[in-house]
């Protein structure tokens, strides 16, 4: 079963920056998409990242040119380098391996002065 645990998060002013860190255990991780969600208080779950097995990332205007995608398949490890964050980057982020519907436990990111 896949199981997934996110890192990273915390309380940063805007302009900041933070790294997310996602272990993937329970998968053959080097074989799959791989995403980063986020989920803001009364609002659904939404992509901002994802990355190919092949290395091929997407990303949502939204995020594009702040937000980078990358994963270490040696270390089962994706990550989410997040810059020039904003107040509307408030969310719990989630990391996903498609096709599984597996969740970890999020980590909270919050953007404010």
């Amino acid at each position: 079963q896949v199981q997934l645990v996110e890192s990273g998060g915390g309380l940063v002013q805007p302009g900041g920056s933070l790294r997310l860190s996602c272990a993937a255990s329970g998968v053959i991780f080097s074989a799959h998409t791989l995403g980063w969600y986020r989920q803001a208080p009364g609002k659904g779950r939404e992509l901002v990242a994802s990355i190919t097995s092949g290395g091929t990332m997407y990303y949502p205007n939204s995020v594009k040119g702040r937000f980078t995608i990358s994963r270490d398949n040696a270390k089962n490890t994706l990550y989410l380098q997040m810059n020039s964050l904003k107040p509307e980057d408030t969310a719990v982020y989630y990391c996903r391996v498609f096709p599984f519907d597996n969740w970890g436990q999020g980590t909270q990111v919050t953007v404010s002065s």
